[in-house]
């Protein structure tokens, strides 16, 4: 059963990876199509293409119930990587929001 948890956390860091690859092939692009076609935006999209290949074989014996919001994690990741690279707000509301996810995250997890 571990392994399957290892395969979901595996997709929740390629879903991450994959938010900061189109986060940063969105930077800098001039239009929608030079957006599309940067290198970035292209990776990025096939990390979540990854991660959905890895949470397909994680809900094979996890619970979806357990394991969709178990994703959620990645806001938490996203947040703090966006507040580090891209200097992106992280106050209280922020703070409150990644707080009560985690909480939500762990009482699932009893």
């Amino acid at each position: 059963m571990n392994v399957y948890y290892g395969f979901l956390a595996a997709a929740i860091l390629a879903g991450v990876i994959g938010q900061v690859l189109l986060k940063t092939g969105s930077d800098g692009s001039v239009s929608v199509v030079t957006q599309f076609l940067n290198p970035f935006t292209i990776i990025g999209f096939g990390m979540y293409a990854f991660g959905g290949i890895l949470y397909v074989v994680a809900i094979k014996k996890i619970p979806v119930s357990l394991a969709y919001p178990s994703v959620a994690v990645s806001y938490i990741a996203v947040a703090l990587i966006a507040h580090f690279m891209w200097n992106e707000p992280f106050g209280l509301p922020q703070l409150g929001g990644i707080v009560m996810i985690g909480g939500g995250i762990l009482l699932l997890h009893q």
